[in-house]
């Protein structure tokens, strides 16, 4: 994520005082740059699509689907698309409120009876805008544990648990990224029409839009022949460091989480989807509106303004002056261009799909593996393109950025795992026994701890066959060691009331740089009482 031109000032000069037009074509090297960053980044594939003023002019794949099943990508090939999603469900809410169903400013609870946040004024007031923006109140990624990396919960059962989290912020105060709200957006979807979000997704926008390949679930994905498989590294000292490796397919997102960023999507099928959203819903070859121009607008209006911390030096020149959140979209400026794109992340695939809607250009871009910098660096690399800047080299930079990060933070770890000489050495309170029994968080539900042969060992029901033992560190706190290597280890920590006994449990990610879905330091833990 080779050599980097500058551009004179008087052309930067230019660029602000005029609006560049686009270019009519990808970049002429383009493949072959994407060819050499597989090899360089040690990405196994990827996939891109660009429309232009209406017209495809590319849809293609690179690289290979999987380490282990060396099969070619093709323009057909499905990647996983995380968050991009987002705009799916709300393009379904769209064609509701086209068609009289909802209106973007009805009261949740109106249409889901149900439905309760912690704070009761929030859950009368919340609306069907507030579940897709951000501002609720609920803190970075709460919840998510109720997907990732698998579940046994109904989306109704994890709506009904929403009502346990406790929030961050005041309503509407500020902006803190979800996932959960958009799954019950996804209920809400089911419950006005009949239908599930899957069904209705389908059959309105996919199958409206001819993307004939593209899946909206985990069952569907794993059951396409021609998919891409998610990699990631996980033998090193922290996540993204060490070898490249295929992950299990059915850990990447749980079905309930399907509506916030559970959809699969080639580049052929994105290229649909890219011309609906530039002809603000128009569909492709035709005078039909998948949703009207009006709801175009709604979703792409902004809502909430997004923090802007200063980048580093390397990074400034793409760092936006403002960025917000509308619907399923962030909207900023990128050098003076109106840019509206969402990414996307499930464990082992990335992706990005972007729209310049003043110079009527889209992009797809998705990798099989969690190397964001050949993501967003080549999303740089077209904008670029298409607004007449100077080449940049973004994917080397960014990689740049994102190993130091790694390097800084594989050492904070080691640092907090290998105490100072002088440090004494401790042992746990209780004997394993007393460490062992069921332990309850309210929106989490509840885990299993048990000795097994002189260790202790979680188990976590509600993640269909997730289990870690533990490992002492010091005191009462212990570290995990899951099953699954795609989890992000944890420690968790032991406090023990005025008798001795256990009274709660806390936890934390390993990692200063883990995943913010892996909201450890949200959960609460507390002895179930024996009856």
């Amino acid at each position: 994520m080779p050599s980097i031109r500058l551009a004179p000032f008087v052309v930067a000069v230019c660029h602000l005082a005029f609006a560049v037009p686009a270019l009519g074509a990808p970049p002429e090297d383009f493949s072959s740059r994407v060819d050499g960053l597989l090899d360089e980044l040690g990405v196994p594939g990827a996939t891109v699509a660009i429309v232009e003023d209406g017209s495809v002019t590319m849809a293609r794949g690179f690289g290979v689907r999987s380490l282990e099943d060396p099969m070619a990508v093709d323009a057909d090939t499905i990647f996983a698309t995380g968050s991009t999603g987002k705009a799916f469900t709300t393009a379904a809410l769209a064609i509701l409120v086209d068609r009289g169903v909802i209106k973007w400013g009805d009261r949740v609870i109106d249409h889901m009876p149900d439905f309760r946040m912690w704070d009761a004024w929030v859950t009368r007031e919340m609306t069907i805008r507030d579940l897709l923006v951000h501002r609720s109140g609920l803190g970075l990624g709460a919840g998510d544990l109720l997907f990732v990396p698998r579940s046994d919960l109904s989306r109704k059962e994890t709506m009904r648990r929403l009502r346990h989290i406790k929030p961050a912020t005041s309503f509407r105060s500020g902006y803190a990224y979800d996932n959960v709200l958009y799954m019950v957006a996804g209920q809400l979807v089911e419950e006005v029409t009949g239908d599930t979000w899957e069904t209705f997704v389908q059959e309105n926008i996919f199958d409206a839009l001819g993307m004939n390949n593209s899946t909206v679930s985990d069952q569907a994905l794993i059951s396409s022949t021609n998919r891409a498989r998610p990699h990631a590294r996980l033998n090193g000292a922290i996540r993204g460091m060490g070898d490249q490796v295929p992950l299990d397919e059915t850990s990447a997102i749980a079905p309930n989480a399907a509506p916030a960023g559970g959809l699969a999507i080639s580049a052929n099928d994105m290229t649909h989807w890219l011309q609906a959203q530039l002809g603000r819903g128009k569909m492709p070859g035709g005078e039909r509106q998948l949703f009207s121009g009006e709801q175009s607008a709604q979703m792409w209006t902004p809502a909430v303004l997004l923090p802007n911390s200063p980048p580093p030096e390397s990074l400034a020149a793409a760092h936006p002056m403002f960025r917000t959140y509308a619907l399923g979209w962030t909207v900023q400026d990128y050098r003076g261009a109106k840019l509206v794109w969402h990414g996307g992340a499930v464990f082992g695939s990335l992706a990005v799909v972007a729209l310049l809607p003043d110079q009527n250009v889209g992009f797809y871009v998705a990798v099989n593996s969690e190397e964001g910098q050949m993501v967003r660096g080549l999303l740089y690399e077209l904008l670029d393109h298409y607004l007449g800047y100077p080449e940049e080299q973004w994917p080397e930079k960014l990689h740049e950025f994102k190993t130091g990060r790694q390097v800084a933070a594989a050492a904070a770890v080691q640092a907090q795992l290998a105490p100072a000489d002088d440090a004494p050495v401790t042992k746990p309170s209780l004997a394993l026994a007393g460490y062992t029994g069921d332990y309850n968080d309210p929106w989490y539900g509840t885990i299993s701890i048990r000795d097994e042969d002189g260790a202790l060992v979680v188990d976590f029901p509600h993640s269909l066959g997730l289990s870690a033992t533990l490992e002492h560190v010091r005191y009462n706190t212990f570290i995990t060691h899951f099953n699954d290597p795609g989890m992000e280890p944890a420690y968790l920590t032991f406090n023990l009331d005025a008798s001795g006994q256990v009274s709660r449990i806390t936890a934390q990610a390993v990692s200063p740089i883990a995943d913010f879905s892996f909201d450890y330091q949200d959960l609460l833990f507390t002895p179930v009482s024996a009856k």
